[in-house]
């Protein structure tokens, strides 16, 4: 499902009046209705990637239970840098894998071009 399309066009107003007029101010089910909203609109898209974000959704809960939890600043910064690690590393693999293994791949054949140089 895009931004622009026919299903978005649909699926945006049942979520609006599910959660301001059904759900009626209860916090935890608004916060449930978005949870599953969001699962649906991506895996709308693709559902073999669903487990990514249902798994940067787990990581990301734990460890604010971990914030809430935690008064060592050390360890808060922890379980941040354990967050930021675990989501920058998904846009990584699969927005610049391509471009990082291909400039890889170009550096190691420029130093092996520049070691048979030197020979």
């Amino acid at each position: 499902m895009l931004f622009n399309s026919i299903e978005f066009l649909i699926f945006l107003p049942i979520v609006f009046v599910l959660y301001w007029f059904i759900t009626n101010k209860r916090l935890k089910i608004q916060n449930s209705l978005l949870l599953a909203a969001s699962y649906v609109f991506y895996g709308w898209w693709d559902w073999r990637f669903l487990f990514l974000i249902a798994f940067s959704s787990f990581v990301d809960f734990f460890v604010g239970l971990g914030l809430k939890d935690e008064n060592n600043p050390n360890r808060r910064k922890l379980y941040l840098i354990i967050s930021i690690v675990v989501n920058i590393g998904f846009l990584m693999l699969f927005k610049y894998y391509n471009f990082l293994w291909k400039v890889l791949l170009m550096l190691l054949l420029y130093l092996d071009n520049t070691l048979r140089l030197a020979d």
